[in-house]
């Protein structure tokens, strides 16, 4: 075996500790994708009897915050029912420590859908619920998760079935999304992401975030049919902004930009004792 010299052991162990040390993905860039995602690439299937059921329990109204996005400059913004049902309250942060009140609330009879009035919009998102979606879409989620900040990476894994129980009771198709990366620093619930937009690499926003499985790992959002026909019902008129792409590498910092731009909210609900 022909000798090498000590140094150039050492060199080439001093390397490899380097590469290991900075190679490591930004923590907002997701990580590959999950093994569970089947047929890549192939067009999401029509809704069926045997998709996958995701049972919610809808407890009763109380104080707390959400997300929602502007669809138009007219002053109206959607998000999930559940944020904003019951409330007595609702106010939109617009600025460090300033709120602006909702005018007026739209419910969805039969889906976790609602609209929030208020007198301006200045920054709607590009809302795209007629493109088709493939299996394995990135999907980035923005708002305010936990009340704070913060954004959620995924694949589209599937459609699934929400069964709501308790304080309301409903049944809707919904997609299922495979979380792969996340704000760094976010553990545990996503709570307050409810009634965000999931955007698509395009930066066109594909659904609304209703629903999620800590445990599973899975973010469920509104099917783009049941946010258009609420839309329609709702007389909303869609007015998009020129969509900015998304990317594992820069959805952190796109995310920020559309708060900044209050193009995405938080959502306060105040409930009556």
């Amino acid at each position: 075996m022909k000798w090498i010299p000590d140094w150039v052991v050492y060199g080439l162990a001093l390397g490899v500790v380097l590469w290991v040390i900075f190679s490591g993905s930004n923590d907002d860039a997701p990580p590959p994708p999950p093994e569970a995602i089947s047929q890549e690439g192939a067009m999401l299937p029509p809704v069926s009897a045997f998709d996958e059921r995701v049972l919610v329990q809808v407890t009763a109204p109380s104080s707390g915050v959400g997300t929602a996005f502007a669809v138009n400059d007219q002053g109206q913004w959607l998000t999930a029912r559940h944020v904003v049902d019951g409330c007595s309250e609702v106010s939109l942060l617009v600025a460090p420590g300033q709120y602006v009140k909702a005018t007026s609330v739209t419910v969805s009879a039969g889906n976790d859908l609602a609209i929030i009035e208020t007198s301006q919009s200045p920054s709607p998102v590009a809302l795209d619920t007629d493109s088709e979606l493939r299996i394995g879409t990135y999907g980035y989620h923005v708002g305010y998760p936990q009340g704070r900040p913060g954004e959620a990476a995924s694949r589209l894994m599937a459609r699934s079935n929400m069964i709501s129980r308790g304080n309301r009771q409903s049944s809707e198709s919904v997609l299922a999304w495979a979380e792969t990366g996340r704000t760094r620093g976010l553990m545990g619930s996503l709570g307050g992401l409810s009634g965000g937009p999931v955007y698509d690499e395009t930066g066109r926003v594909r659904g609304v975030i209703v629903a999620e499985s800590v445990r599973r790992g899975r973010i469920y959002t509104a099917s783009p049919d049941s946010v258009a026909n609420f839309i329609k019902a709702s007389g909303v008129d869609l007015l998009g902004d020129r969509p900015r792409s998304f990317s594992p590498d820069t959805y952190g910092r796109e995310a920020d930009y559309a708060r900044r731009n209050l193009q995405v909210v938080k959502v306060a609900c105040s409930v009556e004792d």
